[in-house]
């Protein structure tokens, strides 16, 4: 790891944007509604103990460092691509659209961007793809913690739109409950239509289609927008 930041300070010519290093993880619905990407701004040097891949982590320890986060105050930002984007330009774009959003919403701007996975996008600045890197860079982890508890706040919100479908429970991934919940109601406004299981349901049964939903103050709004999310 410290190797890793060494080479980042040469690239960025000096020490002095090494603290404004900031990192992103996307985070795919594996149904609904949106691509998300969060973005984290993490000083070099600084401790925050607990930090790891947030797939390695409880649901209460994700939680209990996303509040220590914000109690220290530390830059972080989210940004998303909906689902009429992903379904228009297909997962992977949505996802390094997400990911260029959440980079332009942090305030200070950074001066580098280290990001999980590889083939980054163009966020204008001086970037590095690494490989399992939420398991690898501390801020990358706490990008990803970042994402994954506002995946999971969002999907608890729109269990209260869609209660039939019991997102607060599995989150809106491909799980057998949500497939069976899934046959039985038909698809809502904020499954992916491109998804295949869903795909399968609105060729096959079109009686069962859920009519569009009004969501001009939907949970991704408010995702969108507040800070303590």
């Amino acid at each position: 790891m410290r190797a890793l930041m060494d080479e980042v300070v040469v690239e960025t010519d000096g020490g002095a944007r090494v603290s404004e290093c900031a990192t992103l993880l996307n985070v795919a619905c594996a149904f609904p509604s949106a691509v998300g990407g969060a973005a984290a701004i993490l000083p070099l040097g600084a401790r925050f103990p607990g930090l790891r891949d947030s797939k390695a982590l409880q649901q209460q320890q994700r939680e209990e460092i996303y509040a220590r986060a914000l109690r220290r105050g530390l830059t972080c930002a989210v940004g998303l691509a909906y689902v009429d984007e992903i379904d228009r330009l297909n997962i992977f774009h949505a996802a390094r659209l997400a990911m260029c959003r959440a980079v332009s919403r942090l305030s200070p701007a950074p001066d580098f961007v280290l990001m999980d996975g590889h083939l980054p996008p163009d966020f204008g600045l001086p970037c590095r793809a690494i490989v399992k890197g939420d398991a690898l860079c501390p801020a990358v982890s706490l990008a990803s913690i970042i994402a994954k508890v506002t995946r999971d706040r969002l999907m608890v919100e729109y269990h209260r739109w869609y209660p039939q479908y019991n997102f607060a429970e599995h989150k809106g991934y491909g799980t057998p409950e949500h497939l069976r919940l899934l046959r039985e109601h038909g698809p809502c406004a904020i499954h992916r239509r491109s998804f295949a299981p869903v795909q399968q349901l609105c060729v096959g049964d079109a009686r069962k289609l859920c009519s569009s939903v009004d969501q001009s103050e939907s949970p991704l709004d408010r995702c969108a927008t507040d800070a303590d999310w």
